[in-house]
């Protein structure tokens, strides 16, 4: 009796256990990530910089608001009311042009809710977030008109700057971020790891990674998303900006990357796009994407 008394036991937990199983897996968060633009500075058809983290299909964060994101997160059927913050990794045009696009169209949406900017500290060349946003918005901005948007009485919402100086960690509700700066010239700029729900997604940004500190970030990443704006035989000033498909395939291999994503293409980069496969695939074995604006991947 007692015997079997122990092997109903096992049975009913077993079942129980089973079905914990089965109703997290019917519940759990569903977690994608989109490329709005997968382009540059040039004009050749596609968006600029800027990708869409999703979460139970809401979209939670944007990282860069280059030149054509408006329209992409339009596209995406995207909604102002759902994101927990923005992401500038820098202030170059083809990464923060289109901000004043979406705070404008805030005006007209039902966010009420302050939402964070998120950028890099300045230096003698560059602004800093919040100095970036009084250009815009402040009472003497470009924008002045709209000046309420740096203050609680904002009649949408107000933008709140975030400068980041060193590295350093933001808890928001769904997902978490860390930043580090990242070598891009004399520009100030920054790489951002996600966490959400037990998944990582490191953004390289605009680097050449020459202070290795994507390798000091990150490990074990669900996602590498990589700026491929060179190609392998690149000389001159832009191999201080970007890396090379030879140092971001190093890169990926040393964070141990399920998959590598190659966005920011350019003209240059792009009629060389075997070549850099063939570069990449000689040191990182893991799956490949060349991004395209609108791609949506599960994570």
């Amino acid at each position: 009796m007692l015997m079997l008394y122990f092997r109903k036991k096992r049975v009913i937990m077993k079942k129980i256990f089973l079905l914990s199983l089965l109703v997290n897996s019917l519940f759990a968060s569903k977690v994608s990530f989109e490329v709005l633009g997968s382009g540059g500075p040039e004009i050749d058809g596609r968006a600029s910089t800027s990708y869409i983290l999703w979460i139970d299909n809401k979209a939670r964060l944007i990282v860069d608001m280059g030149s054509g994101s408006m329209l992409r997160f339009e596209q995406s059927k995207a909604k102002l009311e759902d994101l927990e913050a923005v992401v500038l990794t820098h202030l170059h045009i083809d990464h923060s042009v289109d901000l004043p696009a979406f705070v404008k169209a805030g005006y007209f949406s039902k966010r009420r809710k302050s939402l964070d900017i998120i950028a890099p500290d300045g230096n003698e060349f560059f602004p800093s977030c919040s100095e970036f946003l009084n250009d815009l918005f402040g009472k003497n901005g470009a924008y002045r008109y709209m000046q309420d948007v740096l203050t609680k009485e904002s009649d949408s919402f107000e933008i709140i700057p975030v400068n980041i100086k060193k590295e350093t960690k933001r808890e928001y509700k769904d997902f978490s971020l860390s930043f580090i700066r990242v070598h891009h010239g004399i520009v100030p700029a920054l790489a951002v790891l996600i966490y959400v729900k037990n998944k990582t997604i490191l953004i390289s940004g605009d680097t050449n990674d020459a202070n290795h500190n994507l390798e000091k970030l990150a490990q074990n990443v669900n996602l590498f998303v990589a700026h491929h704006a060179i190609a392998q035989n690149a000389r001159g000033y832009a191999t201080h900006l970007h890396m090379s498909p030879f140092i971001i395939a190093k890169v990926a291999k040393k964070i141990k990357a399920k998959k590598l994503l190659l966005t920011h293409r350019m003209k240059r980069t792009i009629t060389k796009e075997n070549e850099t496969l063939r570069t990449i695939k000689t040191i990182y074995k893991g799956k490949i994407i060349f991004a395209e604006d609108r791609m949506k991947m599960e994570i």
